[in-house]
């Protein structure tokens, strides 16, 4: 009898399946800290500054740790880092729920502070499960389907933060402050469970764990339809894609376009009620639309990706972009600084897609790596960006970006 023919577990949908939910619960913690900053800062008493930081912590860590992250995938597939980074969240947000129903709120004072950021950084590892979720993706695809699976993956999976911020204010409402933590602290363990079953690592990963024979692995993945391996470590593929010149744009872009889409998540609700004086619900619900179509054209945008090209898609939706932003610079108007908002949300989702569609195209032998840069890098925008607006606000002031009728 000839030899039995070495068998794959899982498939390349189920894959995408499992990465998509792990990363749409790990990204929830985005807003971790927004929804619930004015509880944080009436009890402990804290500064502007300190309730800066306490919003900004897990977009912080989530960002940075996103690039040796995302570039481990290129070692071991993806599925142990990611399981590493949602297992610190859990431990995030456990604390946090074990600080709010022991202390809050008569002894949950200022000295606590070092301890919230501690656990918030924690709770922050969740985010970068992005560049791990994209090179584990990217391995199970072939090259004419992954602008299309890459954007379903990080379009469903950045919707998360948009429910954020409207779930976790009524939930809170509901059962209390250390209730909704509690609640997020369930969903991420579910997660956790859903990843476990269905985020298996590519068919290479798979057969070389079998025999550690990189040419037969390949070999037998190829079978499967696998086409991209990787070619080397962590700190390979790091350095590999960092001197690779057309890493370097495509993080420029996705700084400006997924670390604004983080950026405005934070700052449009201040923007609306500050220069609209429209009311809390409603800023909140201005700032979801945003969000939510941002999040969700990203699956179309990848779509769009795999049949124009994913250099014929970024233009476009940098176009459409400028357009919405020019809108909202000088609209005096509601009704029509939404649809600006509306064009800008489009413009961004879709050119996010556009830059996961280039980097296993530009790069393909080193897609963790760039992954890891592009999503670290692109990230941390939407901690530096904030800042800046409002800097420019400072500069111009308040008739600069609004003119009352």
């Amino acid at each position: 009898m000839g030899a039995t023919q070495p068998t794959v577990t899982g498939s390349a949908n189920r894959a995408l399946i499992g990465a998509t939910i792990g990363f749409f619960i790990g990204a929830g913690s985005v807003s971790l800290f927004g929804p619930t900053a004015h509880i944080f800062l009436k009890a402990m008493h804290l500064s502007p500054q300190q309730v800066g930081l306490l919003v900004a912590m897990p977009m912080l860590t989530g960002s940075l740790l996103r690039i040796p992250f995302g570039a481990s995938v290129d070692r071991n597939g993806g599925r142990l880092p990611f399981l590493v980074l949602l297992i610190a969240s859990v431990i995030g947000i456990a604390g946090l729920y074990w600080m709010l129903l022991t202390l809050y709120p008569n002894h949950l004072t200022a000295k606590y502070y070092p301890m919230l950021l501690t656990f918030g950084a924690l709770a922050g590892c969740g985010i970068a499960t992005f560049s791990v979720g994209i090179g584990q993706v990217s391995y199970w695809y072939s090259k004419k389907k992954q602008g299309w699976a890459l954007a379903v993956f990080g379009g469903l999976g950045d919707s998360s933060p948009g429910f954020v911020v409207l779930i976790l204010p009524a939930v809170i409402m509901t059962v209390g402050l250390w209730g909704g933590y509690l609640f997020s602290l369930a969903i991420i363990i579910v997660g956790i469970i859903i990843y476990y079953l269905m985020g298996l690592n590519a068919p290479y990963y798979q057969f070389y764990k079998r025999n550690h024979d990189t040419a037969r692995a390949t070999e037998e993945a190829k079978k499967y339809g696998q086409e991209l391996f990787p070619t080397g470590g962590t700190w390979h593929t790091l350095l590999l894609s960092a001197k690779h010149w057309r890493t370097w744009p495509l993080v420029i872009l996705y700084f400006t376009n997924f670390g604004g889409f983080l950026a405005l998540t934070a700052w449009l609700p201040i923007f609306w009620q500050t220069y609209f004086h429209v009311g809390a619900f409603h800023s909140v619900v201005f700032t979801a639309v945003f969000s939510l179509i941002a999040a969700f054209i990203r699956v179309y945008g990848g779509k769009l990706s795999d049949e124009m090209g994913g250099e014929k898609t970024a233009v476009i939706s940098l176009i459409v972009l400028l357009v919405g932003s020019v809108i909202m610079t000088f609209s005096s108007l509601l009704w029509l600084t939404i649809i600006g908002e509306i064009l800008v949300g489009a413009g961004m989702g879709v050119n996010n897609a556009a830059v996961f569609k280039l980097v296993p195209h530009y790069v393909p032998d080193a897609v963790g790596g760039t992954a890891g840069w592009v999503g670290g890098l692109g990230c941390l925008g939407g901690f530096a960006i904030p800042p800046i607006l409002g800097d420019i606000v400072a500069l111009v002031g308040i008739n600069g970006c609004y003119v009352p009728q």
